[in-house]
């Protein structure tokens, strides 16, 4: 670029030369980042002279349509993005590229200078002064404007090591209007000549600022559109295609399923955002990641600030998309961004409008819900024990694996419907397979009368359970704790329910076995719940259940694990036998082994295997009889 009078060198602000010291050692760590920069300072340009035109037309002159354009030169390592907005007089570009002219600068310098990659990179980005993000790609930036309306047009050069020059630009090499920037590549940074990579980044980072873009790949190529400057969550949902919004999707998600559900709305009042997000058809292969973080990009003015914002609870970290706010500003930072009130209320009101879609999705489109809820569930189950204030909610979203339902889902509102007489609470069984669970000797009395039971095997299940108060004013209550209470629902089969008394012998054989078993268990009762099986066991009605104890024991939060309740079926063959033979040695092997039964069932192991199977040894050797080699009745 040739000047039309001797350049005028100055020294950068000392904050600005700190700033690029930073900028050439690394600070941001992923560099991308520099294009967007430049492209949203482009844009903002172009924002800037639409509103100056509102009030003086001419500035537009015969260029009436805004645009931004990036042009590659691969062989000679340049980039350039050119825009046709306000463009900046000599001492606008002093100021703009000189200096950082903002308020705590100062503060703001020290924040940056003591944070360390990623976060260094949002902080620069955010303040406002990512033009210089530039530095860490080029080894040399030149910067021609011209100021709309005006008759000279300047030029900044740089190598970013400390000056810069300013000089009066040729008016037949320099824009009409607006501003040209170009990039002279470091060696291992020419990859950002590239067509593929400008195209990926534009449509990752910029692809919805409110101005179009083009990309010419190499001198004298015709330019391609990369954009088209109308951000797709501007238009109305009614004149938006499924496959546009698919396309968005995938371009917003980095997925390549169809989304399951797409909720976009405009929320006005105090605070005005627009919000367009997704429900994906299958799952992300970070659903689980140990950050658990959401991926909802936010957007003020259209133009993307972060994807880090909390603008969906944790347990909706599945959802894909964008907010996009003019209530904040462009230069807004991170702190004010986990701190802004204006964030909070948009979390408040997208999640409340993302539950309540689905929610509605629910009720008219079940197969769809039971995809979503097939995929994510067990996510969306996290919030009845982390999201008080919406776990009716969520306990009206949620489905479950019942002992009625089959393979299907039942919500707990089919469930409350089909309450028992006399039944006042919400049973379920927790534990970590399903098939099991399923299968527990806790369930038969339960069965027995038809009463259903919530089959819950998700790690999540035994938290939200022990927290969960009730639904509808029912409690939810495990079947593995406490006493069942059974006796005031009839059986199916109409017989009368088993006395509650016990005989003589039945009551001794109890008193016998919790003298014997006394180390290990912390009571040995007659059971209401036990239809078949012999025994089970239960946690008592205060504490955690038997399989939330686990669980707890298992992440250190227990010193050790409360003594279960064994329940004996007195109406069990194997019982009523047991407590007509007095033999003191045969009962404590006996009694032992229903123990180790009992633990079985529940998923554990014998606590002492070689004494387990001395007692089996000795009870299948007495089983045959001294004569003949016959065996016993």
């Amino acid at each position: 670029m040739t000047t039309t009078a001797t350049p005028e060198h100055r020294s950068f602000e000392a904050d600005v030369s700190r700033l690029l010291h930073m900028m050439v050692h690394s600070v941001y760590s992923d560099r991308d980042v520099f294009l967007r920069e430049l492209i949203s300072n482009a844009a903002d340009a172009c924002e800037k002279l639409r509103y100056e035109a509102i009030g003086t037309p001419e500035l537009l002159g015969d260029d009436p349509k805004l645009a931004i354009t990036i042009s590659a030169d691969p062989e000679a390592g340049r980039l350039t993005i050119a825009d046709n907005g306000i463009g900046m007089s000599h001492d606008e570009m002093i100021e703009a590229l000189g200096t950082i002219a903002r308020s705590g600068t100062r503060s703001f310098m020290e924040r940056v200078a003591n944070t360390e990659g990623k976060d260094g990179a949002q902080l620069i980005g955010q303040f406002g002064v990512g033009f210089y993000s530039a530095f860490m790609v080029a080894e040399k930036v030149e910067v021609v404007s011209r100021r709309a309306g005006s008759a000279e047009a300047w030029i900044w050069s740089s190598d970013g090591k400390g000056e810069f020059t300013v000089a009066l630009a040729a008016l037949d090499e320099a824009p009409s209007r607006g501003t040209r920037v170009t990039l002279h590549l470091m060696e291992e940074a020419k990859s950002y000549a590239e067509r593929w990579t400008l195209e990926r980044i534009v449509k990752e980072q910029s692809g919805h600022v409110p101005v179009p873009i083009s990309l010419i790949t190499e001198p004298g190529a015709d330019a391609v559109a990369l954009s088209d400057g109308a951000a797709l969550w501007t238009r109305p949902k009614s004149e938006i295609t499924k496959d546009e919004y698919a396309d968005f999707y995938r371009s917003v998600a980095g997925q390549y399923d169809e989304p399951a559900a797409t909720i976009h709305f405009r929320a006005e009042g105090l605070h005005e955002y627009t919000a367009l997000a997704f429900v994906p058809g299958a799952r992300p292969f970070d659903l689980f990641d140990a950050d658990r973080k959401g991926r909802i990009k936010l957007y003020v003015k259209r133009v993307f600030i972060t994807d880090e914002a909390e603008l969906l609870p944790r347990y909706l970290r599945f959802v894909r998309g964008i907010v996009d706010t003019a209530d904040l500003p462009l230069n807004v930072s991170r702190e004010m961004i986990q701190d802004s009130p204006l964030l909070g209320a948009i979390k408040k009101g997208v999640t409340s409008r993302v539950l309540a879609d689905l929610a509605k999705l629910a009720e008219q489109d079940p197969d769809t819900f039971r995809l979503i809820w097939d995929n994510f569930g067990v996510v969306i189950k996290e919030g009845l024990y982390e999201d008080f204030a919406r776990r009716e909610q969520l306990l009206g979203l949620a489905r479950f694996r019942t002992t009625a339902s089959g393979e299907g889902w039942r919500s707990l509102k089919d469930y409350v419907a089909a309450l028992k007489d006399n039944q006042t609470a919400i049973y379920y069984i927790a534990g970590d397979d399903a098939s099991r669970i399923a299968n527990s000797p806790q369930l038969e009395g339960f069965r027995a009368r038809g009463i259903e039971v919530l089959l819950l095997s998700d790690p999540i299940d035994s938290f939200w359970a022990s927290a969960a108060p009730d639904f509808e004013g029912k409690p939810f209550k495990s079947v593995t704790q406490g006493a069942a209470d059974l006796g005031l629902i009839p059986l199916l089969d109409g017989a009368a329910p088993p006395s509650a008394e016990a005989s003589e012998k039945i009551t001794a054989l109890l008193a016998s076995m919790k003298e014997i078993l006394a180390e290990q268990v912390a009571d040995v009762r007659s059971s209401d719940r036990l239809t078949e099986s012999a025994v089970c066991l239960v946690a008592s009605d205060k504490g955690p259940d038997r399989q939330f104890e686990r669980l707890l024991s298992a992440a250190g939060r227990v010193e050790s694990a409360a003594k279960p309740i064994l329940e004996v079926n007195p109406r069990h063959v194997m019982i009523s036998a047991l407590a007509s033979d007095n033999d003191h040695v045969l009962r404590c092997d006996v009694a032992h082994l229903l123990l180790d039964t009992a633990r079985v069932l529940d998923g554990e192991r014998p606590t002492d295997a070689n004494a387990f199977v001395e007692r089996f040894n000795r009870l299948v050797t007495q089983s045959f009889g001294d004569s003949g080699g016959q065996r016993k009745g």
